[in-house]
């Protein structure tokens, strides 16, 4: 499992988000023409992608298969965007890997706390933000009364 730090032009970056998207479509129902508006990647300058080695088809090499990014939120925090790990990838470690590269980038770059944004509907979403320290803070910005909106913060 490698990271990489990019951009939002990854052509992995890009696929991954569309498969974020489509998956997120689903689980927001309703309300996803709403989050999606705030969710545009060509403002995200600083993203990590996650590779593993193609077990089945080693001459494929490389396959992207988890993704997330950060953009400057406040001056001393950065918000969490398009955090996504594959279905068939997920319990092996490789959204930990995600987040602790873009924390370790937020710090570098002179902030000091992640924030984020995820629908309650993602629970597993929710359980992973929780058992990586991050705590619970009232609903900022555009996810202000949105009743399926919960964000979240870390210090770094």
């Amino acid at each position: 499992m490698k990271g990489i730090r990019t951009d939002s032009k990854n052509k992995d970056f890009i696929n991954l988000v569309k498969q974020l998207d489509a998956y997120l479509k689903i689980t927001d129902g309703d309300e996803h023409d709403y989050y999606n508006q705030f969710n545009h990647i060509d403002v995200l300058k600083n993203v990590v992608v996650v590779y593993v080695t193609n077990e089945i088809n080693l001459e494929q090499g490389k396959i992207a298969v988890g993704c997330g990014a950060i953009k400057r939120f406040n001056d001393t925090s950065v918000e969490l965007k398009r955090m996504f790990v594959s279905k068939e990838q997920r319990r092996k470690g490789i959204a930990q890997k995600v987040l602790l590269e873009l924390e370790i980038w937020a710090k570098e770059l002179g902030f000091k706390s992640c924030v984020l944004e995820t629908g309650k509907r993602q629970i597993e979403a929710v359980q992973f933000y929780k058992n990586c320290n991050y705590q619970i803070i009232p609903n900022y910005g555009q996810y202000k009364g949105m009743e399926n909106s919960i964000c979240f913060e870390k210090k770094v």
